[in-house]
């Protein structure tokens, strides 16, 4: 789609209504009923609060190379470590925005199960999960601000979309 007389928030605004909206009461019954089948693949974003297991230290996710995670220790130090050497310390199971959505466009989903759809959400501040019957759900863990400055417009921007002028 191109509309050369639309601005990029304008455009953002078009393909966000595209997306199916789950309120997070109806999302976290279906986890409940099996948890197992549910699980958050966000990857860590330059600023996340982070736990590492081999150093039992509190730190800052920096930068990642690869499969290689530079963290910035609260103590001073900078460690590297591996996907299965730290988490990410959220304060909820769940974003606290309470929607979560999913691309309804088939290019959309096929982008986002690529490691650069993933990463480049989770670049963009989304919280992004995987069911494994209802597929791919994403959210925000913020409120009280622009959510289209902040997350739509960058992820817009990150899918490689430009139908605006």
């Amino acid at each position: 789609m191109t509309n050369k007389k639309m601005t990029i928030l304008e455009a953002t605004q078009h393909w966000v209504r595209g997306f199916n909206a789950f309120p997070q009461s109806m999302l976290s019954l279906i986890i409940e009923q099996n948890p197992e089948a549910w699980s958050e693949i966000t990857l860590p974003a330059v600023g996340d609060s982070v736990f590492v297991y081999e150093t039992s230290e509190r730190g800052e996710f920096v930068d990642r190379d690869g499969s290689s995670y530079s963290v910035s220790l609260y103590n001073g130090d900078t460690v590297t470590v591996t996907s299965d050497n730290f988490e990410v310390c959220y304060d909820y199971a769940l974003p606290i925005w309470g929607t979560l959505w999913a691309f309804d466009d088939s290019a959309d989903i096929y982008w986002l199960e690529s490691d650069e759809g993933i990463a480049a959400m989770s670049d963009c501040g989304f919280r992004v999960f995987h069911h494994d019957d209802f597929g791919y759900f994403f959210g925000i863990d913020g409120a009280g601000y622009d959510f289209y400055t902040e997350h739509w417009i960058p992820l817009y921007l990150a899918r490689g979309l430009r139908w605006h002028k």
